[in-house]
């Protein structure tokens, strides 16, 4: 599992952040939170909804921003057993997944729309992401939805490599 932030605007001028989290295995898109301010209890509510709903992954891997380097979120990860994996200070690559998913978040629908109010934002951002996991074809899985993938994994005896060469990873490692 990876995670981070994309900040936009209003049409008044006034940012608001998106806290993203992606399964680095499946790309599936697990959440977008999006509000004016999120802070660290914030980032720890959202993770602790995801680890009874999916599971506690063996490890988080996210930048060093403040939410996520504080010692609030790393003694809770640490007590529900999550390995963090901070990124090197400026190499965005090393968190390659959540920023090619951020990437497609601004171009395809972002640069796209103008949000008059947080709760528009809120709806259209969710609308997005659920066509994201359920409908938009994903090349590099075999241009099936994420969510496809998620519920139904690619086999070896598909035209398409199997997942796990794709992703890099094992099933092993994604479940652990």
């Amino acid at each position: 599992m990876s995670y981070d932030f994309v900040t936009d605007r209003t049409s008044d001028g006034r940012s608001f952040r998106m806290l993203t989290l992606i399964d680095e295995y499946t790309r599936e898109c697990l959440a977008i939170d999006v509000a004016r301010k999120v802070k660290s209890g914030d980032v720890i509510e959202r993770l602790s909804d995801l680890f009874v709903r999916r599971g506690v992954p063996k490890s988080i891997r996210s930048d060093n921003g403040p939410e996520f380097t504080a010692k609030k979120v790393r003694e809770w990860l640490d007590k529900v057993g999550v390995q963090t994996l901070f990124i090197e200070p400026g190499s965005p690559w090393e968190n390659g997944y959540c920023e090619s998913f951020n990437g497609r978040l601004r171009a395809e629908f972002l640069a796209c729309e103008q949000f008059d109010t947080l709760l528009e934002a809120k709806v259209l951002i969710e609308r997005w992401w659920h066509h994201y996991n359920t409908a938009r074809p994903h090349g590099s899985l075999g241009y099936r939805p994420t969510g496809l993938v998620a519920i139904q994994p690619l086999s070896s005896a598909t035209a398409t490599p199997p997942l796990q060469k794709v992703a890099g990873l094992t099933e092993e490692q994604h479940l652990t």
